[in-house]
């Protein structure tokens, strides 16, 4: 009898968990940040709205997520998804672009919101993935490392490399203004 009240007691609590429509309304309402995180992680607009609408189909499948936790999933899955379509590993390789974005994080980060589109585009991927995962979205050097499949001594060299590499842009930004 008792199981009987306990079972039906938890049937008239509201759902805790994130519904289909609720992602795709979070999608909707985020649409710009979400694929601009999808176009910084893969550097490349077509990947990157490939990217992006895998993440749309990931997270609309019944997945069981908290509602609290919807736009931290909608972003891990994102990353997940360019990490799988890119594969990136500590390497060299060089990519170009230009333009300056403003970036739209909901987390607070310690780049005064200004980032030099250029010159984060121009980072290898690997570099490129470590920043955009450690200092735009704050992930842990332990997670970016599980996630990435290296160690952690990795992912601190590449976030230092890059953080420099947009240090020195910057530099050279302010004289040519001065």
């Amino acid at each position: 009898m008792r199981e009987q009240a306990r079972y039906q007691d938890r049937r008239n609590e509201p759902n805790p968990y994130a519904t289909r429509e609720e992602f795709i309304k979070l999608f909707h309402e985020d649409m710009n940040g979400l694929y601009q995180l999808s176009f910084l992680l893969t550097g490349d607009h077509e990947k990157a709205e490939k990217c992006f609408v895998a993440g749309i189909e990931d997270c609309v499948k019944e997945n069981r997520v908290f509602r609290e936790w919807a736009r931290s999933w909608a972003k891990r899955v994102i990353v997940e998804n360019a990490i799988r379509a890119l594969k990136p590993r500590p390497s060299l390789a060089r990519s170009s672009a230009s333009a300056t974005v403003l970036w739209h994080s909901q987390q607070s980060n310690g780049s005064g919101g200004h980032i030099d589109l250029e010159t984060v585009l121009m980072l290898g991927d690997f570099e490129r993935f470590v920043f955009v995962m450690s200092v735009l979205e704050n992930y842990s050097h332990h997670e970016c490392a599980l996630l990435l499949g290296c160690s952690v001594a990795e992912i601190r060299q590449a976030r230092l490399h890059a953080l420099e590499e947009l240090a020195i842009a910057e530099t050279a930004q302010r004289q040519v203004v001065a």
